[in-house]
């Protein structure tokens, strides 16, 4: 496979990283980056699923907490080894090697989930992280010695990286109650690293590649929520659940889901990455737009697990199950995707109206069609909002 880097030069087991350009035209995401994605959706699919039987099982709290200590570790291992490809992407062979034992480290992560959400053992989502992550630090350390002016930033980000997959490691000793405890310090702790690198000489990333890279994991997350509830509606016909039913949770689902990459395509996201001030609460944001998207499959297989009566729980919790992560995926999208580009009071208006009518949908006996609508009107809000300002700016 030819290089773009390079201007097609043929592929080398070895090149200097030496940075890729910010403003290198055509920049798009390439085989091996979608290729890793497909792993890392895997481990979401895992994290959904588990979710979704523990909600039916009527074990809210530990799901949820456990799927959102889950998803943080696919979620920064993926977002890291991003920003890191959009500035130091050579496609030899020897970066290729060390991504694919980054995809092996995504893959043991997710066979570890169930057992995670099961037997509270993290030891395997433990290990799959470490390796994820130590995959990385030997591209950070081939990033400094290849590339003399980030040689600084490099080393921070290898040595706080290395720092803190040994507290991982230290964690597993801890009992339960103490564990999530040290699974906050040790998240912060990651989220702090990369501001400690980057104050030094900040990483030159790409702005579209980085948009893309972000817009093609949403869609690949918004396709595994579709899949989860296919694969529930297929599990209603075998259990013979009331085909009106059936039929309301797949409909609506669509429509929510559908609303939902609508509203996240609205706006240019590269248009919005000129800094590292910038960048960083947008990126980091991502994690609750993520992770309440892949959430919302597990909250429609709910409602299936609601309509065959097999899910412990009550029809206000099915509604919630999916009104919930709307509304943080509403909310969160506003925060680090809407509300930068100005958009004006109508709009911000919606969203916010479009929130409160999300999260009072689990009172009413119609929860899943009520939410379809709501995204429906917030679409159709946003377009006539934009229209507005294209005819302003023409």
């Amino acid at each position: 496979m030819a290089d773009s880097h390079d201007g097609g030069r043929a592929e080398t087991l070895w090149r200097r990283m030496g940075g890729r350009d910010p403003g290198e035209p055509h920049r798009a995401a390439t085989p091996l980056e979608l290729l890793s994605d497909l792993c890392f959706v895997v481990a979401v699919a895992q994290a959904a699923a588990s979710l979704h039987h523990a909600l039916s099982e009527g074990h809210a709290a530990t799901g949820v907490l456990g799927y959102a200590m889950v998803f943080f570790a696919m979620w920064w291992a993926w977002m890291n080894f991003t920003w890191f490809a959009s500035a130091y992407d050579t496609d030899d062979t020897a970066y290729r090697l060390l991504i694919f034992v980054q995809m092996a480290g995504v893959l043991i992560l997710a066979a570890g989930v169930p057992r995670a959400f099961q037997d509270k053992d993290f030891g395997l989502v433990t290990l799959g992280y470490v390796v994820m992550r130590m995959a990385l630090v030997l591209l950070w350390l081939r990033a400094a010695h290849g590339h003399q002016d980030g040689r600084r930033s490099a080393l921070r980000y290898a040595l706080g990286i290395t720092l803190v997959q040994v507290g991982w490691i230290a964690r597993l000793a801890l009992p339960e109650q103490a564990g999530v405890a040290g699974f906050a310090v040790l998240a912060a702790a990651e989220l702090v690293v990369p501001v400690w690198a980057e104050r030094f000489r900040p990483t030159a990333w790409h702005p579209r590649h980085i948009a893309e890279r972000y817009g093609l994991f949403t869609i690949i997350v918004l396709g595994e929520s579709l899949l989860a509830a296919t694969v529930a509606i297929q599990s209603g016909l075998e259990r013979q659940i009331n085909t009106a039913a059936l039929l309301s949770v797949a409909f609506s689902g669509m429509i929510i889901v559908f609303a939902m990459w609508w509203l996240y395509f609205s706006q240019p996201a590269h248009l919005l990455l000129t800094s590292n001030k910038h960048a960083f609460p947008w990126g980091y944001g991502h994690y609750f737009v993520f992770s309440s998207a892949a959430a919302i499959g597990a909250g429609l297989a709910v409602s299936v697990d609601y309509d065959s009566h097999e899910a412990h729980m009550g029809a206000f919790g099915a509604g919630a199950a999916v009104a919930v992560p709307v509304a943080v995926f509403l909310a969160s999208l506003w925060l680090v995707h809407v509300r930068p580009h100005r958009p004006g009071a109508l709009v911000t208006t919606a969203y916010l109206a479009g929130i409160v009518l999300v999260l009072a949908t689990p009172f009413t006996s119609l929860p899943l069609p009520l939410i379809a609508a709501v995204m429906i009107l917030l679409v159709l809000v946003g377009r006539r909002a934009t229209s507005r300002l294209a005819l302003a700016e023409a």
